[in-house]
């Protein structure tokens, strides 16, 4: 993301060590390691919270297309079903009509 060269580096070096001081940098080194530490695990919680809850809608999506297929895979069934059934004359109709 960042990209920070040998020479970045050694220039936060010397700033810090002229700002903190020799005896407290380490202290002040490891603790920004710690938080820095801290930071990245939780940030990489965060990314495998977020790529989990995408492969569950993903699988709620796929299994909410398969019903839909089946849905459907019913309603072809019974449509080929009243299909192949003799023809009886629907029920509505008292008489056919017959052309003049």
């Amino acid at each position: 993301m960042f990209d920070v060269g040998f020479s970045e580096l050694l220039l936060i070096g010397l700033v810090s060590l002229l700002v903190i001081g020799p005896e407290r940098l380490p202290k002040v080194a490891r603790l920004a390691g710690f938080w820095l530490g801290k930071t990245r695990s939780m940030v990489a919680s965060v990314k495998e919270e977020i790529k989990l809850e995408l492969q569950a809608e993903e699988m709620r999506q796929i299994f909410k297309e398969q019903s839909d297929l089946q849905n459907f895979q019913q309603i072809l069934d019974e449509t080929t079903d009243a299909l192949k059934s003799p023809l009886a004359p629907p029920p509505d109709s008292a008489e056919p009509h017959e052309p003049n």
